[in-house]
């Protein structure tokens, strides 16, 4: 079970991941500023140093309901906070988490940090958490992103039609993916690991 006062740190030899904190913005402002179409499919912008503060806040604030846990992400090959992810919609009751809220810098992505933050943080949900399921979702349009969903062994539940605002006011369609357990231990994990070798 999820302790949310715990500081978990998660790391291999290639990334870091340590509970997000308020005065990280210092060390991920300059995403808001110099890279604003990282959160082109977000739900929640960071598009400014005002909005990442905000950002940040609303993160803690999940931390702090008992609902999501944020992590800071860091790069240990180039010595760089890399980006942010977390575990969210925790329902210890079913057994279930999605983890989701994902970004990294430009520099950062296609270079193998996905996959070893996603091996670190589905190895913590399937056999620390002792989770049935991991889901997650994206924007129907964010390919870029359901193909790195994908490419980790996540199946394709579904597309929930209309199902949130975009920033902007228009809808959005939503994909739905998932991992389980048994999935997981059968196939998941082996090929994650052998994919974070490369």
């Amino acid at each position: 079970m999820l302790a949310f006062q715990e500081e978990y740190t998660l790391e291999n030899s290639v990334v870091k991941l340590t509970p997000l904190k308020s005065d990280d913005i210092e060390k991920l402002v300059h995403f808001s500023i110099d890279e604003p179409e990282l959160w082109r499919y977000s739900l929640i912008q960071a598009d400014s140093p005002a909005k990442m503060k905000i950002y940040i806040e609303k993160a803690l604030e999940g931390r702090q309901n008992k609902n999501s846990y944020p992590f800071l992400v860091f790069d240990k090959r180039t010595n760089q906070y890399a980006g942010s992810t977390r575990f969210y919609d925790i329902q210890v009751e079913n057994a279930t988490l999605q983890l989701g809220f994902t970004w990294y810098g430009k520099k950062f992505q296609g270079t193998g940090i996905n996959k070893n933050c996603k091996l670190l943080l589905l190895e913590f949900a399937f056999e620390v958490l002792k989770m049935e399921r991991v889901e997650f979702r994206a924007d129907h349009e964010n390919t870029r992103s359901i193909n790195a969903m994908k490419s980790i062994g996540c199946k394709v539940d579904g597309i929930l039609r209309s199902n949130t605002y975009k920033p902007d006011g228009t809808r959005r369609d939503s994909i739905v993916l998932s991992i389980l357990k048994e999935e997981w231990f059968q196939s998941v994990k082996q090929k994650l690991k052998e994919d974070t070798r490369h």
